[in-house]
Protein backbone atom coordinates (compact mmCIF):
# COMPACT_ATOMS: atom_id res chain seq x y z
CA UNK A 1 0.00 0.00 0.00
CA UNK A 2 1.60 3.41 -1.29
CA UNK A 3 1.32 6.70 0.64
CA UNK A 4 -1.95 8.06 -0.96
CA UNK A 5 -3.94 4.56 -0.45
CA UNK A 6 -2.74 4.55 3.25
CA UNK A 7 -4.43 8.18 3.49
CA UNK A 8 -7.47 6.66 1.56
CA UNK A 9 -7.88 4.12 3.65
CA UNK A 10 -7.23 6.91 6.92
CA UNK A 11 -9.59 9.26 5.66
CA UNK A 12 -12.19 6.52 5.99
CA UNK A 13 -11.58 6.06 9.83
CA UNK A 14 -14.58 6.08 12.12
CA UNK A 15 -14.05 3.26 14.83
CA UNK A 16 -12.93 3.71 17.96
CA UNK A 17 -12.47 1.66 21.54
CA UNK A 18 -12.07 4.79 23.61
CA UNK A 19 -12.50 8.59 22.85
CA UNK A 20 -13.73 11.92 23.86
CA UNK A 21 -15.01 13.00 20.48
CA UNK A 22 -16.93 10.42 18.20
CA UNK A 23 -16.92 11.05 14.59
CA UNK A 24 -20.70 11.95 14.75
CA UNK A 25 -19.42 14.53 17.13
CA UNK A 26 -20.95 17.23 15.89
CA UNK A 27 -24.60 16.01 16.31
CA UNK A 28 -23.68 15.49 19.48
CA UNK A 29 -23.63 17.85 22.65
CA UNK A 30 -21.45 16.05 25.41
CA UNK A 31 -17.85 15.68 26.05
CA UNK A 32 -15.86 13.21 28.18
CA UNK A 33 -12.78 14.36 29.59
CA UNK A 34 -10.76 12.02 31.37
CA UNK A 35 -8.90 12.07 35.05
CA UNK A 36 -5.60 10.40 35.43
CA UNK A 37 -7.18 7.80 37.74
CA UNK A 38 -9.42 6.80 34.83
CA UNK A 39 -12.83 8.92 36.75
CA UNK A 40 -15.00 10.39 33.64
CA UNK A 41 -16.20 13.46 33.52
CA UNK A 42 -19.19 14.80 31.42
CA UNK A 43 -19.49 18.49 29.54
CA UNK A 44 -22.23 19.38 28.47
CA UNK A 45 -21.58 21.66 25.63
CA UNK A 46 -23.39 24.04 23.04
CA UNK A 47 -21.10 24.16 19.86
CA UNK A 48 -18.29 21.17 19.86
CA UNK A 49 -17.19 21.84 16.32
CA UNK A 50 -15.64 25.85 17.20
CA UNK A 51 -15.33 24.65 21.36
CA UNK A 52 -11.67 25.65 22.38
CA UNK A 53 -9.46 23.57 24.80
CA UNK A 54 -9.38 26.82 26.72
CA UNK A 55 -13.14 27.47 26.68
CA UNK A 56 -13.20 23.13 27.77
CA UNK A 57 -10.74 23.55 30.79
CA UNK A 58 -12.57 26.54 32.20
CA UNK A 59 -15.68 24.53 32.27
CA UNK A 60 -14.39 21.26 33.63
CA UNK A 61 -12.54 23.77 36.52
CA UNK A 62 -15.63 24.95 37.40
CA UNK A 63 -17.07 21.28 37.25
CA UNK A 64 -14.39 19.94 39.62
CA UNK A 65 -14.87 23.21 42.08
CA UNK A 66 -11.04 24.28 41.28
CA UNK A 67 -9.94 27.97 41.87
CA UNK A 68 -8.60 29.94 38.93
CA UNK A 69 -5.02 29.05 39.74
CA UNK A 70 -5.41 25.93 38.29
CA UNK A 71 -5.55 27.06 35.13
CA UNK A 72 -2.05 27.39 34.75
CA UNK A 73 -0.97 24.31 36.51
CA UNK A 74 -2.86 22.11 34.02
CA UNK A 75 -3.88 21.76 30.20
CA UNK A 76 -6.18 19.34 28.45
CA UNK A 77 -4.29 16.51 26.45
CA UNK A 78 -5.37 14.49 23.29
CA UNK A 79 -4.25 10.48 24.55
CA UNK A 80 -3.65 7.23 22.88
CA UNK A 81 -1.52 4.41 23.47
CA UNK A 82 0.59 5.99 20.29
CA UNK A 83 0.67 9.38 20.46
CA UNK A 84 0.88 11.97 23.41
CA UNK A 85 -0.13 15.58 22.86
CA UNK A 86 -0.71 18.97 24.99
CA UNK A 87 -3.32 21.65 24.19
CA UNK A 88 -2.58 24.97 23.83
CA UNK A 89 -5.98 27.45 25.07
CA UNK A 90 -6.70 27.94 21.09
CA UNK A 91 -6.41 24.85 19.98
CA UNK A 92 -10.26 22.80 19.05
CA UNK A 93 -10.24 19.43 20.55
CA UNK A 94 -12.89 18.45 18.00
CA UNK A 95 -11.21 19.07 14.86
CA UNK A 96 -7.95 17.45 16.20
CA UNK A 97 -9.69 14.59 17.01
CA UNK A 98 -10.59 14.28 13.31
CA UNK A 99 -7.17 15.33 12.08
CA UNK A 100 -6.10 12.04 14.70
CA UNK A 101 -5.10 9.73 12.39
CA UNK A 102 -2.97 11.98 9.77
CA UNK A 103 -1.22 12.94 13.12
CA UNK A 104 -0.49 9.16 13.89
CA UNK A 105 0.60 8.13 10.18
CA UNK A 106 2.72 11.99 10.61
CA UNK A 107 4.60 11.08 14.12
CA UNK A 108 4.32 7.23 14.81
CA UNK A 109 5.10 4.13 12.93
CA UNK A 110 1.41 2.74 13.65
CA UNK A 111 0.23 0.43 11.52
CA UNK A 112 -2.14 1.55 9.07
CA UNK A 113 -5.19 -0.79 10.55
CA UNK A 114 -4.23 0.62 14.35
CA UNK A 115 -4.29 3.75 12.96
CA UNK A 116 -7.88 3.10 11.41
CA UNK A 117 -9.09 2.09 14.95
CA UNK A 118 -7.50 4.06 17.08
CA UNK A 119 -9.37 7.22 18.71
CA UNK A 120 -8.33 9.62 21.03
CA UNK A 121 -9.18 10.54 24.55
CA UNK A 122 -9.13 13.99 26.16
CA UNK A 123 -7.16 14.03 29.23
CA UNK A 124 -7.03 16.62 32.35
CA UNK A 125 -3.68 16.45 33.57
CA UNK A 126 -0.55 18.57 34.92
CA UNK A 127 0.62 21.45 32.22
CA UNK A 128 4.19 20.23 31.16
CA UNK A 129 5.40 24.44 31.51
CA UNK A 130 4.24 24.69 35.22
CA UNK A 131 7.28 24.68 37.29
CA UNK A 132 7.86 22.21 39.65
CA UNK A 133 9.13 24.55 41.96
CA UNK A 134 6.05 26.66 42.07
CA UNK A 135 3.82 23.38 43.14
CA UNK A 136 4.74 22.92 46.98
CA UNK A 137 3.23 26.38 47.15
CA UNK A 138 -0.05 25.58 46.64
CA UNK A 139 -2.70 25.27 49.47
CA UNK A 140 -6.38 23.88 47.53
CA UNK A 141 -6.28 20.46 48.40
CA UNK A 142 -8.38 19.64 45.43
CA UNK A 143 -5.04 20.83 43.15
CA UNK A 144 -2.84 18.86 45.52
CA UNK A 145 -4.81 15.35 44.87
CA UNK A 146 -4.98 15.98 41.35
CA UNK A 147 -1.07 16.06 41.32
CA UNK A 148 -0.48 13.40 43.62
CA UNK A 149 -3.05 11.10 41.59
CA UNK A 150 -1.24 12.23 38.35
CA UNK A 151 2.41 11.37 40.08
CA UNK A 152 1.81 8.48 41.96
CA UNK A 153 0.09 6.96 38.12
CA UNK A 154 3.18 7.65 36.40
CA UNK A 155 5.67 6.27 39.31
CA UNK A 156 3.28 2.87 39.46
CA UNK A 157 3.50 2.55 35.63
CA UNK A 158 6.85 3.03 35.33
CA UNK A 159 7.15 5.74 33.51
CA UNK A 160 8.87 7.20 36.37
CA UNK A 161 12.32 5.17 37.09
CA UNK A 162 12.55 4.92 41.01
CA UNK A 163 14.75 2.85 43.23
CA UNK A 164 12.83 0.11 45.21
CA UNK A 165 13.76 2.00 48.43
CA UNK A 166 12.22 5.34 47.31
CA UNK A 167 9.35 3.98 45.96
CA UNK A 168 8.58 1.78 49.25
CA UNK A 169 8.59 5.78 50.74
CA UNK A 170 6.23 7.05 48.12
CA UNK A 171 4.05 3.35 48.51
CA UNK A 172 3.69 4.61 52.24
CA UNK A 173 2.63 8.03 51.57
CA UNK A 174 -0.34 6.68 48.78
CA UNK A 175 -1.15 3.93 51.75
CA UNK A 176 -1.66 7.01 54.14
CA UNK A 177 -3.24 9.18 52.18
CA UNK A 178 -5.78 6.44 50.55
CA UNK A 179 -6.36 4.15 53.83
CA UNK A 180 -5.67 6.35 56.62
CA UNK A 181 -3.73 6.11 59.58
CA UNK A 182 -1.82 2.85 60.37
CA UNK A 183 -3.85 0.15 62.32
CA UNK A 184 -2.28 -2.33 63.29
CA UNK A 185 -4.89 -4.97 63.78
CA UNK A 186 -5.81 -4.00 60.06
CA UNK A 187 -2.72 -3.59 58.03
CA UNK A 188 -0.90 -6.30 57.86
CA UNK A 189 1.17 -8.45 55.23
CA UNK A 190 -1.76 -10.02 53.74
CA UNK A 191 -3.83 -7.07 53.49
CA UNK A 192 -1.33 -5.18 51.90
CA UNK A 193 -0.31 -7.77 49.14
CA UNK A 194 -3.54 -7.69 48.33
CA UNK A 195 -3.45 -3.87 47.49
CA UNK A 196 -0.15 -3.99 46.38
CA UNK A 197 -0.79 -2.85 42.99
CA UNK A 198 -2.04 0.20 44.14
CA UNK A 199 1.03 1.42 45.88
CA UNK A 200 4.01 0.08 43.95
CA UNK A 201 5.13 -0.59 40.58
CA UNK A 202 4.26 -3.72 39.39
CA UNK A 203 7.66 -4.33 37.65
CA UNK A 204 9.84 -4.03 41.14
CA UNK A 205 7.20 -6.28 42.99
CA UNK A 206 8.20 -9.17 40.24
CA UNK A 207 12.05 -8.54 40.88
CA UNK A 208 11.85 -8.60 44.19
CA UNK A 209 9.43 -11.62 44.82
CA UNK A 210 9.51 -14.93 43.50
CA UNK A 211 12.46 -17.46 43.38
CA UNK A 212 15.11 -15.78 44.38
CA UNK A 213 13.47 -14.25 47.83
CA UNK A 214 14.19 -18.51 48.80
CA UNK A 215 17.94 -17.17 47.75
CA UNK A 216 18.68 -15.26 51.03
CA UNK A 217 20.44 -16.12 53.71
CA UNK A 218 19.76 -19.06 55.95
CA UNK A 219 17.96 -18.34 58.93
CA UNK A 220 17.14 -14.84 58.36
CA UNK A 221 13.67 -13.38 58.05
CA UNK A 222 12.43 -13.00 54.49
CA UNK A 223 12.26 -9.01 54.16
CA UNK A 224 9.74 -8.78 51.12
CA UNK A 225 8.14 -5.77 49.69
CA UNK A 226 5.14 -5.97 52.06
CA UNK A 227 7.25 -5.50 55.13
CA UNK A 228 8.99 -2.81 53.85
CA UNK A 229 5.85 -0.72 52.87
CA UNK A 230 4.32 -1.63 56.28
CA UNK A 231 7.68 -0.36 58.38
CA UNK A 232 7.63 3.00 56.07
CA UNK A 233 4.10 3.10 56.67
CA UNK A 234 4.47 2.35 60.33
CA UNK A 235 6.56 5.17 60.72
CA UNK A 236 4.26 8.11 59.14
CA UNK A 237 2.93 9.42 62.54
CA UNK A 238 0.71 12.37 62.18
CA UNK A 239 0.82 15.90 64.88
CA UNK A 240 -2.26 15.14 67.18
CA UNK A 241 -3.42 18.56 66.88
CA UNK A 242 -3.47 18.27 63.14
CA UNK A 243 -6.64 17.79 61.03
CA UNK A 244 -6.88 15.34 58.23
CA UNK A 245 -7.56 18.26 55.48
CA UNK A 246 -4.31 19.41 56.25
CA UNK A 247 -2.78 16.10 57.13
CA UNK A 248 -3.12 14.98 53.79
CA UNK A 249 -1.91 18.48 52.39
CA UNK A 250 1.36 18.03 54.10
CA UNK A 251 1.60 14.30 52.74
CA UNK A 252 0.56 15.46 49.16
CA UNK A 253 3.08 17.57 49.10
CA UNK A 254 5.97 14.99 50.50
CA UNK A 255 4.82 12.57 47.65
CA UNK A 256 5.55 15.10 45.15
CA UNK A 257 8.33 17.22 46.98
CA UNK A 258 10.27 13.30 46.59
CA UNK A 259 8.76 12.60 42.91
CA UNK A 260 10.54 16.63 42.25
CA UNK A 261 14.19 14.82 42.82
CA UNK A 262 13.32 13.25 38.94
CA UNK A 263 14.37 15.45 35.89
CA UNK A 264 12.37 13.76 34.11
CA UNK A 265 8.95 14.18 36.40
CA UNK A 266 6.25 16.23 34.55
CA UNK A 267 7.76 15.55 31.65
CA UNK A 268 6.35 15.11 27.88
CA UNK A 269 6.81 11.68 26.70
CA UNK A 270 7.95 10.41 22.98
CA UNK A 271 8.87 6.98 21.96
CA UNK A 272 11.57 6.26 20.01
CA UNK A 273 14.62 3.61 19.14
CA UNK A 274 18.79 4.15 19.60
CA UNK A 275 21.39 1.43 18.41
CA UNK A 276 22.40 -1.16 21.31
CA UNK A 277 25.94 -1.19 21.91
CA UNK A 278 28.10 -3.65 19.41
CA UNK A 279 28.20 -7.47 20.52
CA UNK A 280 30.69 -8.36 18.59
CA UNK A 281 32.85 -6.96 16.37
CA UNK A 282 31.17 -7.27 13.31
CA UNK A 283 27.20 -6.41 14.15
CA UNK A 284 25.46 -3.83 16.10
CA UNK A 285 22.81 -6.53 16.67
CA UNK A 286 19.43 -4.46 16.55
CA UNK A 287 17.65 -1.54 18.49
CA UNK A 288 16.52 -0.75 21.59
CA UNK A 289 13.34 0.92 22.25
CA UNK A 290 13.53 4.11 24.90
CA UNK A 291 11.31 6.65 26.03
CA UNK A 292 12.61 10.56 26.03
CA UNK A 293 10.94 12.71 28.64
CA UNK A 294 11.41 16.51 27.98
CA UNK A 295 10.24 18.87 30.92
CA UNK A 296 12.01 22.36 31.58
CA UNK A 297 14.52 20.42 33.85
CA UNK A 298 16.38 18.59 30.66
CA UNK A 299 16.20 15.48 28.66
CA UNK A 300 15.75 12.15 29.49
CA UNK A 301 16.44 9.07 27.80
CA UNK A 302 14.68 5.66 29.24
CA UNK A 303 15.01 1.94 28.61
CA UNK A 304 11.32 1.14 27.91
CA UNK A 305 11.85 -2.62 29.20
CA UNK A 306 13.61 -2.15 31.94
CA UNK A 307 12.27 1.20 33.31
CA UNK A 308 15.67 2.42 33.97
CA UNK A 309 17.32 5.93 32.89
CA UNK A 310 20.29 5.34 30.38
CA UNK A 311 20.72 9.29 29.87
CA UNK A 312 19.97 12.19 31.26
CA UNK A 313 20.97 16.01 30.22
CA UNK A 314 20.01 19.53 31.62
CA UNK A 315 19.80 21.67 28.66
CA UNK A 316 23.24 23.32 29.79
CA UNK A 317 25.14 19.70 28.78
CA UNK A 318 23.68 19.12 25.46
CA UNK A 319 23.18 20.43 22.02
CA UNK A 320 20.76 18.86 20.00
CA UNK A 321 19.78 18.51 16.14
CA UNK A 322 16.93 17.04 14.15
CA UNK A 323 17.47 15.26 10.72
CA UNK A 324 13.79 14.31 8.85
CA UNK A 325 14.23 11.50 6.61
CA UNK A 326 13.67 11.60 2.78
CA UNK A 327 11.46 8.34 3.20
CA UNK A 328 8.39 8.82 4.26
CA UNK A 329 8.32 5.12 6.11
CA UNK A 330 11.57 5.89 7.69
CA UNK A 331 11.96 7.41 11.52
CA UNK A 332 13.35 10.96 11.51
CA UNK A 333 16.55 11.68 13.85
CA UNK A 334 17.37 13.50 16.89
CA UNK A 335 20.60 13.65 17.46
CA UNK A 336 22.12 14.90 21.18
CA UNK A 337 25.64 15.80 21.81
CA UNK A 338 27.12 15.64 25.31
CA UNK A 339 30.34 15.42 26.58
CA UNK A 340 32.07 11.98 28.03
CA UNK A 341 35.21 10.12 28.18
CA UNK A 342 36.72 7.46 26.15
CA UNK A 343 39.91 5.85 27.37
CA UNK A 344 40.72 8.25 30.28
CA UNK A 345 40.07 11.36 28.32
CA UNK A 346 37.19 13.69 27.47
CA UNK A 347 35.38 13.36 23.91
CA UNK A 348 32.78 14.56 22.86
CA UNK A 349 29.30 11.78 22.41
CA UNK A 350 27.06 11.62 19.96
CA UNK A 351 23.78 9.86 20.43
CA UNK A 352 21.24 8.58 17.66
CA UNK A 353 17.66 8.47 18.44
CA UNK A 354 15.53 7.02 15.60
CA UNK A 355 11.47 8.24 15.72
CA UNK A 356 9.03 9.92 13.48
CA UNK A 357 8.37 12.37 17.04
CA UNK A 358 11.82 13.94 16.23
CA UNK A 359 10.51 17.25 15.25
CA UNK A 360 8.17 17.53 18.00
CA UNK A 361 10.95 16.56 20.44
CA UNK A 362 13.24 19.01 18.97
CA UNK A 363 10.63 21.61 18.85
CA UNK A 364 9.76 20.94 22.68
CA UNK A 365 13.26 21.48 23.86
CA UNK A 366 13.47 24.84 22.01
CA UNK A 367 10.53 26.02 23.49
CA UNK A 368 11.30 24.62 26.95
CA UNK A 369 14.34 26.65 26.52
CA UNK A 370 12.98 30.06 25.82
CA UNK A 371 10.58 29.66 27.97
CA UNK A 372 13.40 28.84 31.10
CA UNK A 373 15.21 31.96 29.66
CA UNK A 374 12.06 34.41 30.06
CA UNK A 375 11.25 33.08 33.41
CA UNK A 376 14.69 33.56 34.87
CA UNK A 377 15.02 36.82 32.86
CA UNK A 378 14.86 39.02 36.68
CA UNK A 379 12.86 41.89 36.59
CA UNK A 380 13.73 45.23 37.79
CA UNK A 381 12.07 44.48 41.07
CA UNK A 382 13.80 41.55 41.92
CA UNK A 383 16.71 41.76 40.83
CA UNK A 384 18.20 41.39 44.48
CA UNK A 385 16.21 39.03 45.58
CA UNK A 386 18.30 35.47 46.67
CA UNK A 387 16.82 32.25 45.54
CA UNK A 388 15.49 30.02 48.35
CA UNK A 389 17.92 27.38 49.35
CA UNK A 390 17.93 23.94 48.23
CA UNK A 391 16.72 21.08 50.77
CA UNK A 392 19.99 19.73 51.56
CA UNK A 393 20.93 15.77 51.68
CA UNK A 394 18.42 14.80 49.06
CA UNK A 395 20.16 15.14 45.75
CA UNK A 396 22.56 12.28 47.24
CA UNK A 397 20.03 9.51 47.36
CA UNK A 398 19.84 9.69 43.53
CA UNK A 399 23.17 8.71 42.93
CA UNK A 400 23.21 5.24 45.24
CA UNK A 401 25.26 2.53 43.13
CA UNK A 402 23.21 0.70 40.65
CA UNK A 403 20.14 3.29 40.81
CA UNK A 404 18.12 2.92 37.79
CA UNK A 405 17.92 7.12 37.87
CA UNK A 406 21.69 7.21 37.28
CA UNK A 407 23.40 7.64 33.62
CA UNK A 408 23.90 4.34 31.93
CA UNK A 409 26.50 5.77 29.00
CA UNK A 410 28.06 2.11 29.17
CA UNK A 411 24.50 0.89 27.69
CA UNK A 412 24.76 3.61 24.75
CA UNK A 413 26.07 3.28 21.10
CA UNK A 414 27.37 6.55 20.88
CA UNK A 415 29.70 8.30 17.90
CA UNK A 416 33.15 9.43 19.76
CA UNK A 417 34.62 12.52 17.68
CA UNK A 418 36.22 15.55 17.50
CA UNK A 419 35.81 18.57 14.20
CA UNK A 420 38.47 19.25 12.18
CA UNK A 421 37.56 22.01 9.61
CA UNK A 422 34.69 20.18 7.44
CA UNK A 423 35.54 16.72 8.37
CA UNK A 424 34.19 14.73 11.36
CA UNK A 425 37.00 12.80 12.97
CA UNK A 426 35.93 9.65 14.81
CA UNK A 427 38.02 10.50 18.73
CA UNK A 428 41.23 9.32 20.41
CA UNK A 429 40.92 11.91 22.39
CA UNK A 430 40.62 15.15 22.99
CA UNK A 431 37.60 17.28 22.65
CA UNK A 432 36.28 19.43 19.75
CA UNK A 433 33.70 22.15 19.12
CA UNK A 434 29.72 21.36 18.69
CA UNK A 435 29.06 19.61 15.16
CA UNK A 436 25.70 21.47 16.31
CA UNK A 437 24.46 24.94 16.12
CA UNK A 438 21.17 24.11 17.95
CA UNK A 439 22.56 24.55 21.72
CA UNK A 440 21.78 27.22 24.70
CA UNK A 441 23.18 29.96 24.28
CA UNK A 442 22.66 31.77 27.25
CA UNK A 443 22.83 31.13 31.09
CA UNK A 444 25.54 29.48 32.44
CA UNK A 445 27.31 26.31 29.90
CA UNK A 446 29.40 23.57 31.14
CA UNK A 447 29.52 22.32 27.97
CA UNK A 448 32.26 23.85 26.27
CA UNK A 449 33.94 23.53 23.15
CA UNK A 450 37.36 21.63 22.47
CA UNK A 451 40.58 21.81 20.64
CA UNK A 452 41.60 19.49 18.18
CA UNK A 453 45.19 18.02 18.43
CA UNK A 454 47.28 16.02 15.64
CA UNK A 455 46.38 12.53 17.65
CA UNK A 456 43.55 11.75 15.63
CA UNK A 457 42.57 8.95 14.01
CA UNK A 458 40.18 8.95 10.88
CA UNK A 459 36.55 7.96 11.19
Amino acid sequence: MDASERRTALEGSGDSQRGSVSSTAARHLEVLVYLVNNSVIQISVESLTSLTAGELGRTLREVLQLPDQAQEIFALWLTSPFLELQLKPKHLPYKLCRQWPDLLYRFTKCPVDDIVHDEPSLQFRKNVFFPKGKELQIEDEGILRLLYEEAKFNILQGRYPYDMEDCLRLGALACRIELGPFDQDQHNPAFIREKADLFLPAHLCKKHGGFLAVLRSRGAKPHSYEEGLLGSFRQLVDDAACEESEALKLHYRAYLEKCHLLRYYGSAMFTGEIDKPAQSFLHRNGRKLVTIAISLDGVSVMDSKEKCVLLALCFHELSWEYTASEDEDTADILWLEFDGEEGGAIVNKLLKIYSKQAELMSGMIDYCIDFNTAVEMPSAQDATATKPPRPKGKRGKLQRQNSVVCNRIQQLSTIDYVEEGKEIKRVKPKRAASFFTRQLSQGPASYSAVEVTETLEQG
